[in-house]
């Protein structure tokens, strides 16, 4: 299976040097994927709706002494 993303690349990356996976494991991701441009993440990030902005924006009144 190849990679995604540059992310998922460095992931696997980290976990060869950490003995997590086996050389052959990340070079057959790695053959797989080829000279593929990859996206440095896979999925866009989630854009935030009116309603979280608002809710960001609104602050709470000051207290009264």
């Amino acid at each position: 299976m190849p990679f995604k993303s540059k992310a998922q690349r460095r992931k696997f990356a980290q976990f060869l040097v950490e003995g997590k996976i086996k050389p052959e494991t990340y070079e057959e991701w790695n053959r797989e994927t080829g000279r593929e441009v990859l996206p440095e993440r896979a999925r866009p990030k989630k854009k935030r709706t009116a309603t979280e902005r608002r809710r960001k924006k609104k602050r709470a009144k000051p207290q009264s002494p």
